[in-house]
């Protein structure tokens, strides 16, 4: 990235942290439909000019998109960056998943936001129940729906706990869900089963796998 020309010398972090918030504001799901580059050099405190200098960077490496319109948005280039990150994310959360599946002989599931919804990111069926819920990896649904998806608006709002679900994403699923500890990651842990599960006993139980998940992508 280029220096702005506005900045002293040594500025180099200074541009880079802009140009990572710039990239975490159109990573908000409330922008997924981009942003103007007045609202852009606004919204990081910089000038229109200094602003399209640093889209025109990101741009030249695919990371962001200009729109007819005038907006502009995340570029494909970015997936890079997600695929490099998912085997690290699936080594934190499986094995915290696997003792939580045989635990509670129920499916096991971590889901993060994406977009506008809810996707499931790693799924652990438990190895000894004749009978669980295939729930696989990238099941994508609304934040309103599922224990997992209701979960992470909970988080959102500051609150805490688990959220509960019954026949909202397949007939006869019962789900029990926790959102993540505040911080960068955005998501959940739960579990869906074909049976009812005892509240008392399934809900500090993934209330406390989310806490470990949670610290372990930290």
């Amino acid at each position: 990235m280029v220096a702005d020309r506005s900045d002293p010398p040594g500025s180099f972090s200074l541009t880079l942290d802009r140009g990572l918030r710039l990239l975490d504001l159109l990573a908000r799901p409330e922008n997924a439909a981009g942003m103007t580059v007045t609202a852009l050099a606004a919204s990081l405190g910089m000038s229109r000019t200094a602003a399209y200098r640093l889209l025109g960077t990101l741009e030249s490496h695919g990371y962001v998109v200009r729109l007819p319109g005038g907006r502009v948005r995340l570029g494909y280039a970015v997936t890079r960056l997600a695929a490099a990150v998912a085997p690290l994310v699936r080594a934190a959360a499986t094995p915290v998943l696997r003792r939580l599946a045989d635990e509670l002989g129920a499916t096991a599931h971590l889901t993060l936001v994406d977009g506008d919804g809810a996707l499931a990111v790693v799924v652990v069926e438990p190895t000894w129940t004749d009978v669980h819920v295939a729930y696989r990896p990238g099941t994508r649904h609304g934040l309103d729906r599922g224990a997992a998806g209701r979960a992470i608006v909970r988080g959102r709002e500051g609150g805490e706990g688990w959220v509960t679900s019954r026949s909202e994403l397949q007939p006869g699923a019962h789900g029990v869900a926790a959102p993540l500890p505040a911080g960068e990651v955005e998501g959940s842990v739960g579990v869906v089963a074909l049976s009812e599960l005892d509240e008392d006993r399934v809900g500090p139980a993934v209330v406390a796998a989310a806490r470990e998940v949670g610290d372990a992508l930290a």
